[in-house]
């Protein structure tokens, strides 16, 4: 299936000890079921998913999260920031610049 917004998010965990955080170890699951809960309550007209990946490699920025086609990176994202991010980016197609990684110039 092709989607309109194909969302990933890391969650990732690390060993204990490990030198770098990982998102799993904050609430990367949390979030997830969260992306999917709500998702499902909108029934939006367009063709989205929400999924759990692994290491996204900017883990050091806190719970991250990139939406697809655009490639949007979000970082620290937390539960509150979701219907947020479903309603600016998912639905209006404007991404929420707060939690937006930024590009090195």
């Amino acid at each position: 299936m092709i989607y309109d917004k194909h969302i990933f998010i890391c969650v990732n965990q690390r060993a204990a000890g490990a030198e770098r955080r990982s998102c799993g170890e904050a609430h990367g699951m949390e979030i997830v079921d969260a992306f999917k809960k709500k998702l499902k309550e909108k029934q939006l007209t367009i063709k989205v998913r929400a999924q759990k990946t692994g290491c996204l490699d900017i883990c050091d920025f806190g719970q991250t999260l990139v939406v697809y086609p655009e490639g949007v990176f979000y970082v620290g994202v937390e539960l509150s920031d979701v219907d947020e991010i479903i309603e600016e980016h998912i639905v209006n197609n404007k991404p929420v610049e707060r939690l937006r990684l930024e590009k090195k110039k």
